[in-house]
């Protein structure tokens, strides 16, 4: 593992101003008709939606934002994922409120020792909507993340401020295509040409696609059929709220029959 250095950021003890908590949606490997990992979702400690979280988000505490959200999310997840289990973690993360890879994974690297969760099972995902200002840097964090050990990811792909550019400059190990490209695609020819197309490229560059969103088993279909084999989405589960101190289990799935 790297040596963790130190960062301005990381110094900064000051706590984000706005109190919220996670929840949390499986992920499906329908190849083995099992949950693959979880993706966790802040939520206002009411079980609101993220907005009103995010809406107090800024320059100045951008990091603490980032950094608040990921140590929730390991704890949360490791008082109810075994010790043992292969279950991932998947964690949004903010490229741009990262300084230095390896001295900001500090916190998220004691939260996993704390919670007995194996730093293996993190998968951290940065959306496409997220405007890319610094493409090295961002290439040094998914480089320095896989040197851990963790699985990378870009969510909302196919939809923001990039698509293929952004796989030139990073080959990340799993891609989750956009919703938006999902939805209604057993009816759109183009929509199937395009995932097909990506699918096909991904394959060639060793990534993993995992299609998000899905609510009809019409979809499920024709995504399995174009080779997809993860999937995330209210035909399985919906994202359930969690919060600490409360006896809780993450949501199970729903078979895909």
């Amino acid at each position: 593992m790297p040596a963790l250095a130190a960062c301005d950021g990381c110094r900064n003890g000051e706590s984000f101003p706005v109190p919220f908590t996670m929840a949390f949606q499986p992920i499906v490997d329908l190849s083995a008709n099992a949950i693959w990992g979880y993706e966790a979702l802040v939520r206002g400690m009411d079980g609101s939606g993220a907005a009103a979280v995010l809406a107090a988000v800024s320059d100045e505490n951008r990091y603490r934002f980032d950094q608040a959200c990921r140590v929730t999310a390991i704890e949360l997840a490791g008082s109810r994922l075994p010790a043992n289990s292969t279950t991932k973690l998947s964690i949004n993360f903010m490229p741009n409120a990262v300084y230095e890879p390896t001295a900001c994974i500090r916190a998220s690297l004691a939260a996993a020792a704390k919670a007995n969760f194996d730093p293996r099972r993190l998968m951290f995902e940065f959306t496409e909507n997220e405007r890319i200002v610094d493409t090295a840097h961002v290439g040094n964090i998914i480089e320095t993340y896989r040197r851990i050990g963790f699985t990378t990811a870009i969510d909302d792909f196919g939809a923001g401020y990039a698509g293929l550019g952004l796989l030139a400059r990073f080959q990340p190990d799993l891609i989750k295509l956009d919703m938006d490209l999902i939805r209604g695609v057993q009816g759109s020819p183009a929509r199937q040409a395009i995932i097909k197309g990506i699918v096909d490229i991904a394959r060639a560059l060793g990534i993993t696609v995992l299609a998000e969103g899905v609510e009809e088993r019409a979809e499920l279909v024709t995504l399995h059929e174009a080779g997809i084999n993860l999937f995330q989405g209210y035909y399985f589960a919906r994202p359930e709220l969690q919060h600490f101190h409360a006896p809780a289990e993450l949501p199970p799935m729903r078979l895909a029959a």
